[in-house]
């Protein structure tokens, strides 16, 4: 079975306006998807990221450059991951298809993890 990474993007925005109860509401639908693949053995972790757009770190030239970022051009923030186990892209796209998070306009990014050879 091979891991998948769901990167999850969305607007900070989408959520700003909600009152405390609803947005408690939106909480428990994450926790109950994430409650549901765990306990199928499908979701392995997953982590919801500081609301701040953290650093990048480039380099070149001998030298590191490191900006805010990612995109200050864009409204979409990577918000948190999940990492499943699963056994196609097909398989980890259906488990990641009522993820909450498209629910609330979000976009979600699939990657394959590379075990590198382990």
């Amino acid at each position: 079975m091979a891991q998948y990474a769901l990167f999850l993007y969305d607007d900070p925005e989408t959520f700003s306006g909600l009152s405390p109860e609803r947005m408690q509401q939106v909480i428990q639908k994450y926790v109950a998807w994430g409650n549901r693949l765990r306990a199928a053995g499908q979701l392995t972790d997953g982590q919801k990221l500081a609301d701040e757009p953290g650093r990048v770190m480039r380099g070149g030239n001998g030298q590191v450059r490191v900006t805010d970022g990612p995109y200050s051009e864009t409204k979409e923030v990577l918000g948190g991951y999940y990492i499943l186990t699963a056994g196609s892209y097909d398989e980890a796209l259906e488990l990641a298809r009522d993820c909450p998070h498209l629910e609330y306009g979000g976009a979600i990014e699939l990657r394959q993890i590379d075990t590198m050879g382990q």
